[in-house]
């Protein structure tokens, strides 16, 4: 007899991995990122599966000290040096990060910003802790902030060393760390001799093969309640991001502040409650679904297509549901069918 497995695929999304379950599926968990990480591997025997997720998890905790914002490590002692006004050298690794977040900064015309440290941690979002209900910082310090224009263009990169012009830098990769993340694990699985797999970093993922002759299939998760609002079927390599305002952010006196932040006004996005994103890369999907809900309604379309991402699915905080012709294609509604706009790419 055959049976389905179902796994969560924790924030945004829900994965359901269809097909005829068998000891050639191996699964585990592993918390890091301030995430759940699920890496799912099959077609290879358990002891090999066991062997080389149990490397990437050893990497993956690397990576979280390394590129945390606040705390000790290279990001943190990068943007200790920043704020004092010196240049340093940093961890060859790094470097790759620095150079692609600029990158999809310019190609997203700033909407995808790193360097908004401050602004972030202005708002209380630079915690792993759960919010406060603190009250919203005070609009002259957001101002003053945004005035100084932090950007990703503001780094120096020389070799290993890097410095910044502006000293209100403070870079976070928090939007785009776990899709590059992802990509490398996926590289690390494929040089390993493995051909089937999935990484799931907090709901967002990369998926290479598929499950037998069955395609992985993955459920968007309804931004509006618990359940699924769409399908998406998933065979090759194909990465699929989405970015949301409705399970982070601090309540205050009724009003609720999402934690994604508009780098030109220094406020909460508003307007748009999610943007599921498909793209061959993680990274660059992490991005891209960061820079769309920023983007908004209007915005989008042109932003979508200087990114390069021609398969996009945004969710209005109305219930409304706009999609590119090519992600139309891809997305099967569950349940009762939202209202959809069909919107070419300019």
């Amino acid at each position: 007899m055959s049976r389905c497995r179902s796994v969560m695929i924790g924030v945004l999304l829900l994965a359901v991995l269809v097909g005829c379950s068998r000891p050639t599926t191996y699964n585990q968990r592993i918390y890091v990122f301030g995430t759940l990480v699920d890496v799912t591997v099959w077609g290879i025997p358990e002891d090999q599966a066991r062997a080389r997720v149990d490397e990437l998890a050893q990497a993956f905790q690397g990576m979280h000290t390394a590129w945390h914002a606040w705390r000790p490590g290279a990001l943190g002692d990068l943007n200790e040096a920043i704020a004092q006004g010196r240049d340093v050298e940093v961890a060859g690794d790094l470097v790759p990060l620095l150079r692609q977040a600029t990158d999809l900064y310019l190609k997203s015309d700033g909407l995808f910003n790193p360097a908004i440290g401050r602004l972030i941690a202005l708002w209380g979002f630079h915690k792993d802790d759960p919010l406060d209900g603190r009250p919203p910082p005070a609009p002259e310090v957001v101002a003053t902030l945004v005035s100084s224009d932090p950007g990703m263009d503001d780094l120096i990169i020389e070799g290993n060393r890097v410095s910044s012009r502006n000293r209100d830098v403070q870079v976070d990769l928090g939007g785009f760390a776990k899709g590059y993340a992802v990509d490398w694990a996926i590289t690390s699985l494929r040089r390993n001799g493995v051909e089937h797999a999935i990484v799931n970093a907090g709901g967002d993922l990369r998926a290479i093969g598929s499950k037998g002759e069955q395609p992985w299939r993955i459920g968007v998760r309804h931004p509006q309640g618990n359940g699924v609002l769409a399908a998406i079927e998933v065979q090759g390599d194909e990465s699929i991001f989405t970015s949301g305002n409705y399970e982070r952010y601090n309540e205050h006196q009724g009003i609720r502040y999402p934690h994604i932040i508009d780098p030109r006004t220094g406020q909460p996005v508003q307007g748009v409650t999610s943007v599921t994103v498909i793209h061959h890369n993680g990274a660059e999907a992490d991005a891209a679904a960061t820079a769309l809900v920023v983007a908004g309604v209007k915005e989008w379309p042109r932003i979508a297509r200087q990114m390069g991402i021609d398969r996009v699915m945004l969710v209005e905080e109305n219930g409304i549901v706009h999609m590119t012709p090519a992600m139309a294609e891809r997305v099967a509604f569950q349940g009762q069918r939202p209202p959809v706009q069909i919107t070419p790419l300019p």
